[in-house]
């Protein structure tokens, strides 16, 4: 099912923008295993709507209510199902784009899929407002991880125009990582970060918006996961990150600057350090053949400017067959890039934490 992602562990996610709850089940989580609940409740937080200036006025507590699966905050295993309410929607918002599709929004598809039937309101289960209860799940399983010695962050390296420090694919801390976790508007260059939030602001008061780049990290990784063709690693982690809203491209260490270089310039030198087989340099992004290597996994994330828009854009009445003019109101992310940098980790560390069970 489209809902459902993993294999040895299985995330179901359910409900829509505007729904009385959204939620998520997960099948396979080990029993015995005790949720630091406030740590989750802080994750959650660094996605939440309503927060600051550069995130939609929707403000949601999104407060997981646990439904199975857990007694006294101990996995039981059974199947773990948490519920998100909805407690601020503004459905009349959307009363006219049941007719007019927004531009480069699911709108239109999902008029052609599921007909009158579908739920227009918020984008329906189309929304980013899914990935709350996608977080829940990433959220435990990188306390998951954490056990194993494995620790996953993300930072902005991109907004519109404006660039960021990127991360040193050979060596990242711990200390590096948990700062990322902690900060409001994670970067590693605090004078690139302002000129990143000016940029936002300023998309705001034209009434348009936009997008970025988020490059995540995995630190700790055994050499030996994954499997070649289909079941590599690079596909586990291609294929839960598009299902974050917005997201339309995906590239692991080098990615698309590699074609600029030569075999001998792109290439990883090994050498021995202690008993262990490393690389010099980083450019395979910790994965060869499907792989991990031991070597810092990374790769980066490109995300769409916010589809909706105050600026007056062309659209077409569904019912009527004709060419209209359309101005989005309602409340909209000038730029959804800083509340999807923990959406990132989350399904990082579901991918591989499937992967690891």
């Amino acid at each position: 099912m489209s809902s459902t992602y993993g294999r040895n562990l299985k995330v179901s996610i359910f409900g829509q923008s505007h729904s009385p709850a959204i939620g998520v089940c997960i099948d396979g989580l080990p029993s015995g295993f005790k949720i630091d609940l406030q740590e989750l409740g802080n994750f959650l937080k660094r996605r939440a709507p309503g927060q600051n200036s550069h995130s939609t006025a929707r403000k949601e507590a999104d407060e997981p209510e646990f439904l199975s699966g857990l007694v006294d905050g101990v996995t039981c295993g059974a199947p773990l199902t948490a519920v998100i309410r909805n407690t601020d929607v503004r459905s009349g918002d959307y009363d006219s784009l049941k007719d007019i599709p927004r531009p480069s929004h699911a709108d239109f598809t999902a008029y052609i899929k599921n007909g009158e039937s579908r739920d227009f309101r918020g984008g329906g289960e189309f929304s980013g407002r899914l990935t709350a209860p996608l977080c829940v799940a990433g959220g435990i399983c990188l306390q998951l991880l954490k056990l194993e010695g494995i620790s996953v962050a993300a930072h902005i390296v991109k907004i519109g125009n404006v660039n960021s420090q990127p991360f040193d694919p050979v060596n990242i801390s711990e200390s590096e990582i948990r700062r990322l976790q902690k900060a409001e508007f994670p970067v590693l260059d605090a004078q690139a970060g302002e000129r990143m939030l000016a940029e936002i602001e300023t998309a705001k008061k034209d009434g348009d918006s936009v997008g970025g780049i988020i490059e995540c990290c995995a630190i700790g990784l055994p050499a030996g996961l994954g499997d070649p063709i289909f079941d590599g690693v690079e596909n586990r982690i291609a294929a839960a990150l598009f299902g974050i809203p917005a997201v339309k491209g995906v590239e692991f260490g080098n990615g698309f600057a590699a074609v600029g270089l030569r075999g001998s310039e792109n290439n990883d030198a090994f050498y021995i350090e202690g008993n262990s087989v490393r690389t010099r340099t980083n450019r395979h992004g910790g994965i060869l053949g499907g792989i991990t290597s031991g070597m810092p996994l990374i790769f980066r994330a490109a995300f769409k400017p916010t589809p909706s828009i105050a600026k007056e854009q062309d659209s077409v009445s569904l019912s009527r067959r004709e060419n209209v003019k359309l101005a989005v109101t309602g409340r909209h992310d000038p730029c959804i890039v800083p509340r999807a940098v923990p959406c990132v980790e989350a399904v990082a560390a579901i991918a591989l934490y499937d992967i690891l069970r």
